[in-house]
């Protein structure tokens, strides 16, 4: 397949969406541009430092149509709410990337909290001028490396909108759940399905909200998820959230969040990824006003062929803020993973303290992985770290499990919990954390991924 008859294939799509979408001219110049800046740029080669270590010539070189609206089963509805927050919250389901209003409850929302389908919200006079204010004003579109979020911005037909007024405080978490089917047809030449998600997250001045982000997929069929999330939080703002990607083994996630936090806003990110074949996590966090704090949090698990790659920039621009990092990676089989972490301290950014973290847990010998911490420093009063380790399970440790009475399997599992531990410890949402370490619980390193199917 030639690029230029992938391309082909996208501005089919493209044309398909401007025809379709009921949008505001700001939002459709902002497509017609964004798909005209991704014509210019193509896929991402690793020729470029930002793509280096992560090929992905099985997106670019494959063609990928939208994916249709599919109907779940009674089964499947209930592992998907099996696996959500629960509790009662608030909750928008999307299924091949296409809003499923049977699925959704958004009740008993505080005043004035708005949790809506973006297709929705655009699609409304008195509503789309409070979307067209923040969508994309985040989202790099204009860089050498940010073709995907790009195509999103051309491309997306649907996803989610969150805003919590100003001095509002959101009770429960606020579930976001995006799921892909894609079965496997051997008689037919079934198209790869794409889907575009999305969100849109605005959390007014003094107010408080946590977010959960889920993507799921069943089917051993190649398909792409390709999602863009913007958060912009005023000043004081709080805003907790929570990205898990358990795609199917065959999936490619390529995710992009573009987050603003003004003065004395928190803004925190756990990013949990336990599935898909290639997963890009690309975090850009602007720290805008005095006193701001961002806290960035992963943990991702890789077995086989995998490949995850987690990308993060936090650009401190004013006083006295303060940002936290710290990424784990558990790797079996032949996987590999990358992390590249940028901190960037303006020269007006004094009193910044700014630490990141990076260690990888490597359970064969043919798992590796690409750490690249980096530091940008302008400013000349500041507290900035940086760390990477990259290591096997303690020989010590397993012997002293195994003279407790703990076989290989049950020693080896044991560590890698504990290694995972303290990242599952800051998560907030009891209901998550239990499920996250339920899966790390029943994990056997060496038998194969966590995955989730159905």
């Amino acid at each position: 397949m030639t690029q230029l008859a992938t391309l082909d294939a996208y501005a089919q799509a493209f044309d398909a969406v401007q025809r379709s979408c009921k949008s505001p001219t700001p939002i459709t110049d902002l497509r017609r541009h964004a798909f005209d800046r991704f014509s210019t740029l193509g896929m991402p080669t690793t020729r470029l430092e930002q793509w280096r270590f992560t090929n992905v010539s099985p997106i670019a070189n494959a063609t990928f149509t939208p994916a249709q609206p599919a109907v779940l089963t009674t089964a499947d509805a209930a592992s998907l709410v099996a696996t959500g927050v629960g509790d009662g919250a608030p909750t928008i389901v999307f299924v091949n990337g296409h809003y499923e209003a049977a699925l959704s409850s958004v009740d008993d929302l505080p005043d004035g909290v708005v949790v809506d389908s973006l297709a929705s919200v655009l699609a409304s006079p008195s509503d789309a001028d409070a979307v067209a204010r923040y969508l994309g004003t985040g989202a790099d579109i204009e860089s050498d490396g940010a073709a995907f979020t790009a195509l999103n911005t051309a491309l997306f037909t649907d996803g989610a909108f969150v805003r919590v007024p100003a001095n509002v405080v959101v009770d429960v978490p606020i579930q976001l759940l995006f799921v892909t089917t894609a079965p496997f047809h051997e008689k037919e030449a079934a198209p790869r399905r794409m889907t575009h998600p999305r969100v849109l997250i605005v959390a007014g001045r003094n107010s408080q909200v946590r977010v959960v982000e889920r993507y799921s997929g069943s089917g051993d069929a190649p398909h792409l998820t390709n999602t863009v999330t913007e958060v912009v939080g005023a000043a004081n703002a709080v805003v907790d959230h929570y990205k898990i990607v358990r795609e199917s083994g065959a999936a490619y996630h390529i995710g992009h969040m573009h987050l603003r936090v003004e003065r004395d806003g928190n803004f925190s990110s756990h990013a949990i990824t336990l599935g898909g074949n290639i997963v890009r996590n690309d975090v850009q966090a602007l720290l805008e006003g005095e006193g701001g704090t961002c806290t960035l949090n992963g943990l991702y698990i890789a077995d086989r062929k995998q490949l995850v790659d987690n990308h993060t920039t936090i650009h401190h621009t004013r006083p006295h803020c303060q940002s936290y990092e710290l990424y784990k990676g558990i790797l079996d089989g032949e996987a590999h993973a990358v992390f590249n972490g940028k901190i960037i301290v303006a020269i007006d950014a004094q009193k910044t303290n700014a630490r990141q973290t990076n260690k990888a847990l490597l359970l064969s010998e043919d798992a590796q992985i690409n750490t690249k911490p980096e530091l940008e420093i302008f400013a000349d009063d500041v507290k900035c770290t940086h760390g990477a380790t990259v290591g096997q399970l303690d020989a010590d440790a397993m012997f002293y499990l195994r003279s407790r009475g703990l076989d290989l399997k049950q020693a080896r599992s044991v560590l890698i919990h504990a290694f995972a531990n303290d990242l599952l410890n800051r998560i907030s949402i009891e209901s998550i954390r239990a499920q996250l370490d339920d899966l790390l619980l029943a994990q056997i390193p060496g038998s194969g991924p966590i995955y989730e199917h159905g």
